[in-house]
């Protein structure tokens, strides 16, 4: 590949609620005593109004920190649990960043190597076209009950740019190969894996499949195993990054944590992640091999240059890992997953029918856009005709003015027990943003928190509300306590 192609950007974003794995083996291990040698640490949840693409639009959100979006020209989707089978999860993800219709978008599914296969197709469109791609993978996976993999597996997302401009990380070559074996599947309308034998995933898989696609990646990349720093492989079984590591020849000191302590295996999004959170740490003229492995493997060798030390900060891993609350209740994770119905009585049976053509006509407000009088300067959500400011009331005066990644602070709430939700009480309340936009806003639930007047906010976009007679969800913003970062990662 080009010298001058590779990743510009990056950023990751990892649901705030983290489930006790002791909480999961206390109610599950009656049934399997041997769940409980996996019982420490804990996983990232989705809250009941998070999924892959919402996922998708934070993780791009911190990618894009501090960097202009006018240059993305596609947008690249990669899950293996979209919520919809038949509607384009990177057509919203772009609508919620208020990218240019113009662009081009992809969903790539089916595959846990979905995240770099996406990214190697993303490479590729930019090397012909000279512009910047948008790549985000996310993954929210519901399990088993009383499985292990309802132990190891995590919900999260990554985000990376690439282009030609700003490098960060050259590439410097990669390798595929495709190979139609099954470790795991999932029939379409199915709700859970399947999973095959361990020992075979392991012996036929990874430790046969896996070495082959590295060493020509290394070849074409036209550098040594041993001269690799970071070596980045998702695996949930123990010791297999680090045999594979050994047979392709990178030293064993190279192999990157898989974060499974901390979060759990994100699926799709996991190699991204995990490249993510080493590009946090590297420095320059540093080599990076990065795996995919599913129906085949993915191999890309990076090298990182001066320019990952100008990027504008970011929460990243690190930062989203520190931005946590516990949750030791087990019956209410397999509500938020929708897994446990629980009764919400009648307040439920309301048809919430989503008018899809009025959504279309107000798609301005997916992207949390307002308008700005160019008179007064009064900013004010939604745009409208005439400027809501008493002392100036201006006709067509308003100039678009994002405000999705502006801040704020609480300046009412309420608690409502009696109004639905997933996760009650239904919060919400007058929050007012910097820009001094006052709009009244749902308040997530996800902080452990109790929201108070006066406690700062940052905006997050999230799933709105469910239809389930018709199977639609609608999205849109809410207010998120923005409380300060943990001293520690648990």
């Amino acid at each position: 590949m080009n010298d001058s192609l590779g990743i510009t950007g990056f950023g990751a974003y990892i649901p705030r609620l983290r489930l006790d794995r002791a909480a999961v083996v206390a109610a599950t291990s009656w049934a399997d005593p041997g769940l409980r040698a996996l019982g420490r640490g804990e996983r990232s949840i989705c809250d009941w109004d998070e999924d892959s693409v919402t996922l998708a639009v934070e993780a791009a959100r911190d990618c894009l920190t501090g960097r202009p979006r006018n240059r993305i020209s596609r947008v690249v989707h990669a899950s293996t649990s979209a919520p919809f089978a038949d509607r384009q999860s990177s057509a919203v993800v772009a609508a919620a960043l208020g990218l240019d219709t113009g662009i081009a978008a992809l969903d790539v599914a089916q595959s846990q190597r979905a995240g770099t296969s996406a990214l190697l197709f993303a490479l590729g469109s930019s090397q012909v076209s000279g512009t910047e791609s948008l790549v985000v993978a996310a993954e929210h996976r519901r399990c088993k009950p009383g499985s292990n993999r309802e132990l190891l597996y995590g919900d999260g997302a990554a985000a990376l740019t690439l282009g030609k401009e700003g490098v960060v990380a050259r590439v410097l070559g990669s390798a595929s190969r495709t190979h139609d074996f099954v470790d795991h599947y999932r029939r379409a309308l199915d709700g859970f894996d399947h999973d095959w034998e361990e020992r075979w995933v392991r012996d036929e898989g990874y430790l046969k499949l896996v070495p082959p696609v590295i060493a020509e990646a290394l070849r074409n990349a036209g550098v040594e195993a041993s001269t690799i720093r970071h070596f980045v492989l998702p695996c949930i079984y123990s010791r297999v990054r680090e045999a594979v590591a050994k047979e392709a020849g990178i030293a064993a000191e190279a192999v990157r944590d898989n974060l499974g302590a901390v979060c759990g295996e994100t699926g799709t999004a996991h190699a991204l992640l995990m490249l993510v959170a080493t590009l946090e740490q590297a420095a320059a003229g540093e080599r990076i091999l990065v795996v995919g492995f599913g129906q085949g493997v993915d191999a890309i060798v990076l090298e990182t240059t001066a320019q990952l030390q100008r990027l504008p900060a970011r929460l990243g891993v690190r930062g989203h890992l520190l931005r946590r609350t516990a949750e030791r209740n087990y019956t209410k994770f397999q509500s938020l997953n929708q897994i446990v119905q629980m009764n919400w009585g009648t307040r439920a049976e309301v048809d919430r029918k989503t008018a899809i053509s009025a959504a279309y006509r107000n798609r301005d407000l997916l992207a949390m856009v307002g308008g700005r009088c160019t008179r007064c300067g009064t900013v004010q959500f939604p745009r409208s005709n005439l400027c809501v400011n008493p002392g100036c009331v201006a006709e067509h005066s308003q100039e678009a003015f994002p405000l999705a990644e502006t801040t704020g602070r609480i300046a009412s709430v309420t608690s409502d027990w009696l109004a639905l939700s997933k996760h009650p009480p239904q919060r919400y309340g007058m929050i007012e943003l910097d820009p001094g936009t006052k709009l009244m806003m749902q308040i997530t639930a996800d902080g452990g928190v109790e929201p108070a007047v006066g406690m700062p906010v940052r905006l997050q976009f999230r799933i709105k509300e469910i239809d389930p007679m018709r199977e639609y969800q609608s999205y849109f913003w809410k207010a998120s306590l923005d409380l300060p970062l943990a001293e520690k990662a648990s």
